[in-house]
Formats: structure tokens, C-alpha cells, sequence
């Protein structure tokens, strides 16, 4: 009987991919607490926009989202400033928490949130609200990028037949620093429905209308994560390569969600920007 239940379940993940259903239900259970988030995110990016003064512009802006990690996010943004690219401007934006502090560099900008949001998707949208530029990358305070990581993405992005968005693949990394997999998977569409292989960390776009997060509150326990909504939802209108060259130094947390890398995409994470696990990619095994 319980086979028989499930299978028009069964049927519709066939037909559509679980992480695209497990979404729709997202939108409509989370609706509530978007619409405020984005109420808040419009104030907050007018109120910063203020601080700021000029829109910090470059070819490419990098978007780092933080919270209470003052010395891996130091890592991070020297990783992001020691890159290849030099035309470029790096936004830190804290979840409320405070700012600790940062390098000196004229390319480097930081701002702090007026509250906790606990929504790493509406931290990311003021970075990228708050910048202007052609191109915006993304970084988490837990992770580092190899010093060509800008240079391989606009590289491939600027050729004559370039995509509008690359993703590089992730060299995944365990807390004491010992190397745990590559994820490399290239870009399908159809196949992201029913597996969570993208990840935002590698990932720069030309901005576009659709470069946006989803502003859901997502707990541990919502899936899919921000990454994968993005990038699926950014790839509708909007070529996306994959680089199989990893240069991400992806920290994963196997305390947090984390599960192993066989071969196939079977998901990864870490404590991400607002204290529960992060962006990253979801386990594409059926709940």
C-alpha cells in the first residue's frame, strides 16, 4: 500500500527532478517570510548605498557574506584581493554581527547589516545591489580561491562565443586541511533538477536582472540551498559553463552536511553566513 501511496510521487520527481518540486513547495510555504526579508533588504541596501557614497565599480565585484568568523574572513578576502584580475572591487557584507578588522585596500568595501537576517541570500543581494560592475563573483568567509580564480571565469566569459556565467570546479578541503575530492560536474540543466552540484563560491556571471538570491529563509532543513536556486534559475535565460579546473579551496565541515564524494555529486557543506549550514551542494539522494 505504501509503494502504491507514493508512487505518484514517485511519478512527479521522474517527470520534474525533486529539487525543483521540493522548491515549489519552498516558494509556497516561505512566501511570508520573503516578502518581509525583501522589504528589509530594499531598506537596507538604500541605507548603505547612503553610507557608501559612489557605488564601488570595477569589471568585477566580488561579493564576500560574513558572520562571526573574523579570522577566516580576513582569509578570504586576502584571497580575494591577491588575485590575477586587479580590475576589481571586493564588498564584505556582515548578517549584523559586526565588522572585525579588514585590510587596508582601496578596492576593499564592508558594511554591516542592521540586524541579523539569518538568510545568506539577502546578505549576498546587498553586495551585489551595493556594487556596480559587468561581471560579480562570490565568495564565502570559510573559503579561499586559487589566485587565477577571476582570471580562468572572465577569461572564458570575454572569448568571442563566451557564456554569460562560468563555474570552476571545487577542490574540497577538510577542516585540518587535507584535500577530500574534486567536485567537477558539467552544466546540465535537466540534470540539475534531480542533482545539487552547483555551488555559488565558483560561480561569476554577467550581471543581469536574474543575478539575484532568493530571499527564502531557509533553516538546515529546507532544501535546495540558495546556490542551486540561483544558478538553475539564472541558466533559463542565460548560457552557464562549467571550467574543470578546480580553483576553489572549499572548506567542508563534515560535522555540518556533509555527506561523501564518490564519483557522483552526493553533496557537501560547512557552517555557512548565518551559523547553520551553508550554501553548497545539497545531496541529490531522494529525501
Amino acid at each position: 500500500m505504501r509503494r502504491i501511496a507514493r508512487a505518484p510521487w514517485e511519478l512527479l520527481k521522474r517527470a520534474f527532478g525533486w529539487l525543483v518540486l521540493f522548491e515549489a513547495r519552498n516558494k509556497l510555504l516561505l512566501l511570508p517570510s520573503g516578502v518581509r526579508l525583501r522589504r528589509f533588504e530594499d531598506a537596507e541596501t538604500t541605507r548603505l548605498a547612503a553610507v557608501l557614497g559612489r557605488p564601488p565599480y570595477a569589471r568585477v565585484a566580488t561579493v564576500i557574506a560574513t558572520h562571526r568568523r573574523p579570522d577566516a574572513l580576513r582569509a578570504a578576502v586576502r584571497s580575494a584581493l591577491a588575485q590575477t584580475v586587479a580590475d576589481q572591487v571586493v564588498i564584505v557584507v556582515d548578517d549584523g554581527a559586526g565588522l572585525p578588522e579588514l585590510p587596508s585596500d582601496p578596492r576593499l568595501f564592508a558594511v554591516s547589516l542592521a540586524r541579523n537576517t539569518a538568510t545568506a541570500g539577502v546578505v549576498r543581494n546587498v553586495g551585489i545591489r551595493l556594487t556596480r560592475s559587468r561581471y560579480v563573483a562570490f565568495l564565502d568567509d570559510d573559503n579561499l580561491w586559487e589566485p587565477d580564480h577571476l582570471e580562468q571565469a572572465l577569461t572564458a566569459l570575454d572569448a568571442a562565443d563566451g557564456p554569460d556565467a562560468v563555474y570552476t570546479a571545487l577542490r574540497r578541503v577538510l577542516p585540518d586541511g587535507t584535500e577530500r575530492d574534486i567536485l567537477s560536474v558539467p552544466f546540465d540543466r535537466r540534470r540539475a533538477a534531480h542533482e545539487a552540484f552547483l555551488d555559488t563560491n565558483a560561480f561569476v556571471a554577467r550581471r543581469s536582472r536574474a543575478l539575484h538570491f532568493s530571499r527564502l529563509r531557509r533553516t538546515p532543513e529546507v532544501l535546495p540551498r540558495e546556490d542551486w536556486e540561483l544558478i538553475r534559475r539564472y541558466a533559463r535565460r542565460h548560457r552557464v559553463r562549467h571550467l574543470p579546473r578546480p580553483t576553489v579551496r572549499y572548506l567542508v565541515n563534515p560535522g555540518s552536511f556533509y555527506t561523501a564524494w564518490e564519483g557522483q555529486p552526493r553533496g557537501a557543506g560547512r557552517q555557512g553566513v548565518s551559523g547553520g549550514p551553508g550554501p553548497g551542494p545539497d545531496r541529490p539522494d531522494t529525501p
